[in-house]
């Protein structure tokens, strides 16, 4: 059986799916996070709040999100804690 991500799994993936496109649309970026809608928006809200992502709306009304400093920086951060904890075989 499968394991259950942990919440900064979800987070990280989220963030690396932009990152990996620059810019992502909303449905596409719901597919590539593999969660439910309203676990999706919880999620995307909170890191609006907390300025990892934002969310850019241009003349057309087409919804993107692209990556803040502080997105990139979160994801280079979680890459050192996941090398410290693979490193120690945990």
């Amino acid at each position: 059986m499968a394991r259950k991500r942990e919440r900064l799994d979800v987070i990280k993936d989220i963030l690396n799916a932009i990152k990996d496109n620059r810019k992502i649309k909303p449905t596409r970026l719901l597919y590539a996070s593999n969660l439910s809608p309203q676990m999706f928006k919880d999620y995307i809200n909170e890191l609006i709040s907390k300025d990892f992502i934002k969310l850019d709306i241009d003349e057309k009304e087409k919804k993107t999100f692209s990556l803040t400093q502080k997105g990139y920086e979160f994801l280079e951060e979680y890459k050192i804690i996941e090398n410290f904890v693979e490193n120690f075989g945990l």
